[in-house]
């Protein structure tokens, strides 16, 4: 019989190793598959490593899918530390892509346009007051009702899609459009200015990075950042202590909203310059991901949502040149996860082999 044993002394460099063995086995176990669906395994991990950073331009694509990969995880990782199981940052991003694109359809519909960096600053305010509203009925219903978060945010989710869908097939549809489920073109002022000039990434980069170090300093610098470490790691204590859960509970889950919404936001009035049912790739589910291969720690969500990011392009870099199918990148970042939460679990416990009680011993029992 397999059993698994606690290990009284987990490692503390495995802890640390883990994401990195985690993502050699992911490239290996991904050659096999590639492999035996008849395609080059150097030429498709060539598409996910080295093609995604071939020139400026690549590179600033990184850095733009990377952008809301790193402001989701964020608040993710803010939630897991305290442990509260936000798991429902997409519907967060989709409501804050709907605030800022609502507004800035209004703001172009109507003529008000400029002074366009203030009107961009309100918007991306009231996408991320959206996200943090959406994050308010988890808590809500967590704080009032005792209901599971994890399946509250989670089924929110699918809510938030459905109202995107019926908006932009609705009433918010371009009716100059062709009969194409999206709103009209928001004006040029009402978009985020751009780093540079060929490259897409704007200056919501720079706003994620900086993001990332504030989130430093709260989590690991302040006396709020203390009272949520605590919390999440021994609830028993935090309460003997006089902390309170509620408190957590709100502050950590409407950061989060906030942060997802944000990023959102700046999807739309980024890239997109529009709202669409297709805002979102899946950045609040990868983001997750992004989370624990980072360890929780809010510096290495920047370095894990590049490697995320990079998988993403490479997906879709594989799926024009070699012909695999669209899913294969969400294939590897499930690999990738289970891959980490074995490592995880072995880190923690070791695997035991126990023979079977003799029937005497079982009589006896």
């Amino acid at each position: 019989m397999i059993v698994l044993e606690k290990r009284q002394h987990p490692s503390l460099w495995m802890g640390y190793l883990s994401p990195l063995l985690s993502i050699a086995l992911t490239f290996v176990v991904a050659a096999m598959v590639v492999g035996a669906m008849g395609k080059d395994p150097l030429r498709v991990l060539s598409l996910f490593t080295l093609e995604p950073l071939n020139g400026k331009r690549a590179i600033g694509e990184v850095m733009l899918k990377a952008t809301p990969l790193i402001l989701c995880s964020l608040g993710l990782a803010f939630c897991f530390r305290s442990n509260v199981w936000n798991i429902g940052a997409e519907g967060q991003f989709l409501l804050g892509a709907i605030g800022a694109g609502g507004m800035a359809m209004w703001l172009t519909e109507t003529g008000l346009t400029e002074p366009g960096w203030l009107w961009v600053t309100q918007a991306l305010l009231l996408g991320a007051l959206a996200g943090a509203a959406w994050a308010a009925i988890t808590a809500w219903l967590r704080d009032r009702a005792h209901a599971n978060e994890i399946l509250v945010s989670l089924m929110l989710v699918y809510v938030a899609n459905l109202l995107l869908s019926y908006l932009v097939f609705g009433p918010w549809k371009d009716p100059k459009g062709w009969n194409f489920p999206q709103t009209l073109r928001f004006a040029g002022s009402l978009s985020i200015a751009r780093l540079g000039a060929g490259m897409r990434v704007h200056w919501g980069f720079v706003v994620a990075v900086i993001s990332a170090g504030i989130m430093v300093w709260i989590m690991y610098f302040t006396a709020l950042g203390a009272r949520l470490r605590v919390g999440g790691l021994a609830p028993g204590a935090a309460r003997f202590a006089g902390f309170s859960s509620r408190e957590s509970l709100w502050t950590v889950l409407l950061c989060s909203g906030a942060f997802a919404g944000l990023a959102g936001a700046m999807e739309v009035l980024g890239p997109m310059g529009q709202l669409t049912p297709h805002v979102s790739t899946g950045y609040g589910f990868t983001a997750i991901i992004v989370a624990f291969v980072a360890r929780l720690h809010p510096l290495a969500c920047v370095l894990a949502s590049f490697l995320l990011s990079m998988m993403m392009i490479g997906g879709e870099l594989a799926q024009s040149r070699v012909g695999l199918p669209a899913s294969v990148s969400s294939m590897f970042q499930g690999v990738l996860l289970m891959m980490l939460l074995t490592f995880d679990s072995l880190i923690q416990y070791r695997i035991r082999w126990r023979g079977r009680p003799s029937k005497e011993l079982a009589k006896h029992a």
